[in-house]
């Protein structure tokens, strides 16, 4: 061997192997806290790339479904994460619950229609209730069960203006687009200064969140780094400054 193919082969392998950058699909409501927490991941393992696609739990297992690249899910509820447990999309033993949140309605800041429980959005100022699709939006699936629940879905179901993810529910509020809307708590507390809380809504389960590394990731050992990161007190600090609640 020459000495310039000898050099560039030891310079080749003297190189430390670059960091495979980490995909998370997560659901919409954990846009904010996720952010930040992939940046607290990135500061603590230096080399560390994260990547994160945000959108409704049951849009983003479609994808996932459909060969979507990702090494990580983190889901808004149990049903979207079994879903794709049936599927053998995720790593069943490595699940975990990491989070909890609530449901909430939500009306304009400057609305003064009252609003106090569920049955009070029957009245006629209230024409237009923003709620997640509930095929798709685990938001929207807890608040048709709790409309359900208390009889009024059929009365309401004329007002639901139907969202692709529980964003798109606080923005139409937020704009005054709609009279009310269905949103987690965590999302409320992010535009205090135009949606006001009006009422939590009582569920008939916890509210809680699941993630997994998924089976068809290569690069399992550092999917598994992340989740590790996210249940660890650093993980969960982040999640708690956005109103996150621990289990």
């Amino acid at each position: 061997m020459t000495l310039k193919p000898f050099l560039l082969t030891w310079f080749a392998l003297a190189l430390p192997a670059a960091a495979a950058e980490l995909t998370v699909s997560a659901a919409s409501s954990l846009s904010n806290a996720f952010t930040d927490l992939g940046r607290a991941y990135e500061r603590q393992y230096p080399g560390a790339k994260v990547a994160f696609n945000f959108g409704a739990s049951g849009a983003l297992l479609q994808q996932l479904a459909k060969g979507a690249p990702a090494d990580v899910f983190a889901a808004a509820d149990q049903e979207t994460m079994d879903l794709a447990q049936v599927k053998n999309l995720v790593s069943a033993s490595a699940r975990r619950n990491f989070a909890s949140n609530a449901l909430v309605v939500i009306a304009p800041l400057g609305s003064n229609t009252p609003l106090a429980r569920l049955a009070d959005l029957t009245a006629p100022a209230i024409a237009r209730i923003a709620i997640g699709n509930p095929d798709s939006v685990p938001a929207g699936r807890y608040a048709s069960r709790a409309l359900r629940a208390a009889h009024l879905w059929p009365v309401l179901q004329g007002k639901a203006i139907t969202t692709q993810n529980v964003r798109q529910s606080l923005d139409y509020v937020a704009r005054g687009e709609v009279d009310a809307g269905f949103v987690y708590a965590t999302d409320a507390a992010l535009m205090k200064d135009k949606v006001r809380l009006a009422f939590g809504v009582a569920l008939d389960m916890p509210l809680l969140y699941p993630i997994a590394p998924l089976a068809a990731s290569t690069n399992g050992a550092e999917a598994q780094r992340f989740i590790d990161f996210v249940m660890s007190p650093a993980g969960q600090a982040v999640l708690r400054q956005y109103g996150f609640r621990q289990l």
